[in-house]
C-alpha cells in the first residue's frame, strides 16, 4: 500500500492526543526516551501493546541486565536511568549485584521492574497507552505527522512533532517504507521461564545441560543454550532452555508460531528433568506474556556499525552509547554460543560439552576495555526528518549485534534519542542535523555516562 493511501485512508480518524514526541514501544530503551524527553520539557506520549513497561525485561521474563563497568571492571561508563533504576530496585532487595563477571552484572526482579517503571513514567506525566498497537503512520506532504493506534476505545491518532521508532522489529520505520534487511542469521529467540523446587535439582548445571541434550533429537529440541538465575529474595528460578530457530519476528504468522513452539519447548525440558531427576520437584510457575526476541528488522541509517568497531574498540565523535558485554552469538546453524572478548579471546561454548577455546586475533599489549555506539546509526536514511530509532532495529553488522543488542546499551540508545528529540525540536532541524557535541553535553548534564 503506498503512503498516499494511506493518508486518504487515515483523513477522517479522530485525533485522540497532541504532543512533542511520540514514542512507539514501551521497552525500557523506549520509556527511557521518552523520560529523558520529558525532564527536558517535552510533553511525551508512549504506546506499548503489552499492559507493562520493560519488554524483554519484564514480559519476557529476562531478570539479566549486563555490567555498567568496563571490561576490566575498574571503570564506569554506563549511568544515566539504567543506574536509577537499580538504585530503585536496591531499596526492596529486588536486584542482587553480580561482580566481576562478564556474563551477568545484575540479577532483578521482574516484578518489581514493572511497577518501578510505572513510578517513574507517571512521576515524568507521560501520556502513557497500555494495550495499544501501532497500526500505520500519517504522512502529509512527505512530513509524519502522526500515528495511527488502535486500542478498546477504537482507532485514533497520535498528533506529534517528533517520533521515535522503539518497537524492536521497526515497525514505524517500515510501515514508512524506509529501507530495511533481516540479518544472514539472526539471532534466534527464546521463550523463559520461571519455575520453583530449582534447589531439588542437581547443583552441577552441567549435569543438568547434559541431560537435556542428551534427550533434545526424541523432544525435538535444538541444541540450544540453557542459563538461568534465581529471582533475587525468592525461592524462583529464571530458566532460559528453548531455541525458536528461523523466526522473523516481524512476520505475524512466525510471531504466533514462535510463541507456541517456545512454549511446548519449555514443557519438553520440564518432561526431561522430570524423567531424568525423579527425585526434583520443578515446578512450572510463569510463562512469559511474549517471547524474548534477539533480533529481526534492522534499518538502514547513516552509518552501520561493524564487528570491528566493536572488538577494536573505536572511538567515535558521536558516540551517544558505551559497552564492554562481549560478542554473544546464538547460532542458528548449530548448538551453542560463540563468545568473542576485546582482549582477543573467543570461546564456543555448548553447555554440557567442552568448551572450545581459541583467539580471534593475536594477543597485544593493550587490548580496549569498552566500545561506543554512533549517533549516526540511530538515524535512519531518508526523508522523514522527525523521526529516531532507539532500540535493536538500529544499523550494525552481525558481529558487532552480537554485543551491542543487551539491555543495558539499548537503553542508553533509548536516552540518546529522547535527548537527540529534543534538541531537534528546540533547534527547528533534523534528526540528522543534531548536534552531537550538544547531545552529549545534555546526555552528560543528565547521569549519562559520556567518553
Amino acid at each position: 500500500m503506498s503512503i498516499d493511501t494511506h493518508i486518504t485512508e487515515h483523513l477522517t480518524t479522530p485525533v485522540i492526543h497532541e504532543c512533542d514526541l511520540c514514542v512507539i514501544g514501551g521497552s525500557c530503551t523506549g520509556l527511557f526516551a521518552a523520560i529523558r524527553a520529558a525532564r527536558l520539557g517535552l510533553k511525551v506520549a508512549i504506546v506499548e501493546q503489552q499492559n507493562c513497561f520493560g519488554g524483554i525485561a519484564t514480559s519476557a521474563l529476562v531478570n539479566v541486565w549486563h555490567s555498567l563497568l568496563d571490561t576490566e571492571f575498574n571503570r564506569t561508563i554506563i549511568g544515566g536511568l539504567t543506574a536509577e533504576i537499580v538504585a530503585r530496585l536496591q531499596k526492596r532487595q529486588a536486584v542482587r549485584v553480580v561482580e566481576r563477571n562478564p556474563g551477568n552484572g545484575f540479577i532483578f526482579n521482574s516484578e518489581e521492574l514493572k511497577i518501578d517503571l510505572d513510578e517513574i513514567a507517571r512521576k515524568h506525566r507521560l501520556k502513557i497507552y497500555f494495550h495499544t498497537q501501532f497500526v500505520a503512520p500519517c504522512v502529509q506532504d512527505g512530513v509524519l505527522k502522526a500515528a495511527i493506534v488502535e486500542n478498546k476505545s477504537g482507532r485514533g491518532a497520535i498528533k506529534a512533532r517528533f517520533f521515535i521508532d522503539a518497537s524492536g522489529d521497526g515497525d514505524l520505520a517500515a510501515r514508512l517504507g524506509l529501507e530495511t534487511y533481516l540479518p544472514t542469521q539472526g539471532q534466534p529467540a527464546t521463550a523463559c521461564a520461571k519455575v520453583s523446587g530449582w534447589d531439588t535439582m542437581p547443583g552441577d548445571f552441567g549435569e543438568i545441560s547434559r541431560a537435556v541434550l542428551d534427550h533434545a533429537a526424541e523432544r525435538h529440541l535444538p541444541e540450544g543454550y540453557l542459563w538461568g538465575a534465581m529471582v533475587p529474595s525468592s525461592e524462583i528460578f529464571m530458566l532460559a532452555a528453548s531455541r525458536i530457530l528461523h523466526l522473523n519476528a516481524a512476520v505475524a504468522d512466525e510471531l504466533t508460531e514462535s510463541e507456541i513452539e517456545g512454549r511446548r519447548q519449555i514443557r519438553a525440558v520440564l518432561d526431561i528433568f522430570r524423567e531424568t531427576f525423579p527425585e526434583n520437584r520443578v515446578a512450572l510457575q510463569a510463562l512469559p506474556s511474549r517471547i524474548g526476541i534477539r533480533e529481526s528488522r534492522h534499518v538502514r541509517c547513516l552509518h552501520q556499525i561493524t564487528g570491528d568497531e566493536i572488538l577494536y574498540g573505536k572511538p567515535f565523535e558521536d558516540a551517544i552509547a558505551n559497552g564492554s558485554y562481549r560478542v554473544d552469538i546464538h547460532h542458528q546453524d548449530r548448538p551453542g554460543n560463540t563468545f568473542r572478548h576485546l582482549d582477543g579471546r573467543e570461546f564456543y561454548s555448548v553447555p554440557g560439552r567442552p568448551t572450545i577455546e581459541g583467539r580471534w586475533r593475536p594477543e597485544t599489549a593493550e587490548n580496549p576495555t569498552y566500545y561506543q555506539i554512533p549517533y549516526r546509526s540511530i538515524v535512519p536514511r531518508g526523508d522523514y526528518a522527525n523521526l529516531l530509532l532507539a532500540g535493536r532495529m538500529l544499523d550494525a553488522h552481525a558481529d558487532a549485534f552480537g554485543a551491542i543488542r543487551v539491555m543495558v546499551i539499548m537503553n542508553q540508545v533509548g536516552e540518546a534519542a529522547g535527548t537527540a528529540a529534543f534538541l531537534a525540536l528546540q533547534n527547528g532541524c533534523a534528526a540528522r542535523e543534531v548536534s552531537t557535541s550538544a547531545l552529549r553535553g545534555l546526555l552528560a548534564d543528565g547521569g549519562s555516562v559520556v567518553l
